[in-house]
């Protein structure tokens, strides 16, 4: 294992302090319990929108706190679910008495930690609400979900109803739009190498020089099947397919493309498929008018990527295009 890091056991708390470092008077970070909130938080009035999951996934969910997106993100340890205790933390620093709403991966650890969260929350009088974000078209079922895995489309999530929040849309509004977003986005990923986390010290599977992981998860799940390595079109052809199949998505819709690495992928290659991805979409008749390309939800260094399409309307291309300050986003500020 190569990584630059000291203590494995001590990775997450030292990263944390170098994104508080990296982003004095954006961010506030505190480590027993790890929250990471925005520094102007609470802001008073506004619904305050709470997410957080596994570190290794960054820039999510750290790296999308900020104005005009999450108010506080509670990172666990590498690919392990935050703590009850965690969220109740984030919480009381970014309540500013309008409601809180838990976005949540459908993950069974995430679920149960958020959910126990929430019920205490809600015996302390907090008017909180949870959304459950499970995006994932490779399985019904894993190794770590009760149904589909919450992937790509955390990221539109995260920013569309976090515009709402910061414009002042009260927790109803909220919640509405979260289920009008998980509504319509459908996700696939992919691998070449399989990401190794620090504290284990070696890959979390193996895959021949020959061969890649179809429906692969964000923690180096087992996809719907592992095939021969196909070449960008391929790979492309049988991420795409089963998006556009599973909604369905149909010509005359409009969508945001997100085309995302899995953290080892360069942009070089990014770029290439997302291409790709485009002209397909154009030959079905589907309009992309709103794109993200990037390493923006990661499985530390895995070779691999996957696409999101988010179907739109005018209120969510509104919240997409609305101004947000973040480590990882930033328009219109």
């Amino acid at each position: 294992m190569k990584k630059i890091v000291n203590d494995p056991a001590d990775v997450v708390a030292d990263a944390l302090r170098g994104l508080a470092a990296a982003h004095p008077g954006l961010l506030r970070v505190t480590e027993d319990p790890a929250v990471v909130a925005r520094a102007d938080a609470p802001v008073r009035g506004k619904v305050a929108v709470v997410s957080g999951g596994g570190s290794g996934h960054e820039p999510l969910h750290t790296g999308f706190v900020g104005p005009g997106m999450l108010d506080a993100a509670c990172p666990g340890a590498v690919f392990t679910s935050p703590t009850p205790d965690q969220v109740q933390a984030a919480v009381s620093q970014v309540d500013g008495g309008a409601g809180i709403l838990l976005v949540v991966k459908n993950y069974t650890g995430d679920v149960l930690n958020f959910e126990t969260a929430a019920e205490l929350l809600a015996a302390d009088g907090v008017d909180v609400r949870t959304v459950v974000i499970d995006d994932d078209v490779a399985v019904q079922d894993s190794l770590y979900t009760a149904g589909r895995r919450g992937v790509g489309g955390t990221v539109p999530l995260e920013k569309i109803v976090g515009a709402a929040a910061e414009a002042g849309a009260d927790l109803d509004t909220c919640e509405r739009l979260a289920g009008t977003v998980i509504a319509n986005t459908r996700s696939m990923g992919m691998a070449l190498t399989a990401p190794t986390v620090p504290h284990v010290g070696e890959p979390s599977f193996t895959l021949a020089g020959d061969e890649m992981e179809v429906g692969i998860g964000i923690h180096g799940e087992p996809g719907r099947r592992r095939a021969a390595l196909a070449d960008a079109n391929g790979i492309v052809t049988a991420l795409l397919d089963p998006i556009l199949s599973d909604l369905p998505f149909t010509e005359g819709d409009r969508v945001l493309l997100f085309t995302n690495s899995m953290g080892g992928t360069p942009l070089l290659e990014l770029y290439l498929a997302h291409g790709i991805a485009e002209r397909r979409l154009a030959e079905r008749g589907i309009a992309v008018e709103r794109r993200l390309v990037g390493p923006f939800i990661t499985s530390l260094e895995m070779q691999g990527m996957s696409l999101t399409m988010l179907r739109l309307d005018d209120e969510l291309l509104r919240w997409w295009d609305a101004p947000v300050h973040t480590p990882a986003l930033r328009w219109g500020l």
